[in-house]
């Protein structure tokens, strides 16, 4: 008899892990769009931010000149006057006003007022002429004057309280400024 070959022959099967597979691809590829779609969102809201500031800082630097101009004029002024009426007669205005006029140190009258939000400023019987940019609104403007009367020994100072804001909807910003003006020259 003829003997028997027993031995097994393994035949080896070609493994097919060379590439990947269509759901491995769909689960690589989802996950990608996830994190892209994130951090997209991310870098929009950056940008947004960062344009937000950028404008901001253009209306408080166009406030903030106004406001200087304004405060020079007044520091070296006199007869400080709230409201309507002849400005070489000072008058306290303890209650607040949106005007002020007063005579600059070379008497010239100049008037300030809030008028369709905005600050604007008069000199002498000429027109009035905006002195804030259109980007921002004054929502309240209100000039104090304290020590105007010649019947107190007080030094003449003007309080002025400015609430504005910029941009609108989510993008509006809304800030107050105040500050004092003291008259330089001395009133004895």
């Amino acid at each position: 008899m003829r003997a028997k070959n027993n031995t097994n022959k393994s035949f080896t099967r070609k493994s097919t892990t060379d590439g990947f597979t269509l759901i491995e691809l769909m689960v690589a590829v989802s996950i990608f769009i996830i994190v892209m779609t994130i951090s997209m969102g991310s870098i929009i809201g950056v940008f947004e931010a960062n344009r937000k500031s950028r404008s901001l800082t253009i209306v408080l630097n166009n406030l903030n000149l106004a406001v200087e101009s304004l405060s020079k004029e007044m520091l070296f002024g006199k007869n400080y006057h709230c409201g309507s009426g002849t400005v070489t007669v000072p008058q306290n205005c303890s209650s607040g006003d949106n005007l002020i006029s007063f005579l600059s140190s070379d008497n010239i009258q100049i008037t300030y007022r809030l008028n369709n939000q905005s600050i604007e400023k008069r000199v002498n019987s000429s027109e009035f002429i905006a002195v804030t940019a259109p980007e921002i609104i004054i929502d309240d403007l209100v000039f104090y004057t304290l020590g105007a009367g010649t019947s107190d020994s007080l030094q003449p100072k003007v309080i002025i309280k400015i609430q504005s804001h910029a941009g609108t909807g989510k993008g509006r910003t809304n800030f107050t400024l105040q500050t004092l003006v003291s008259q330089r020259t001395l009133d004895i």
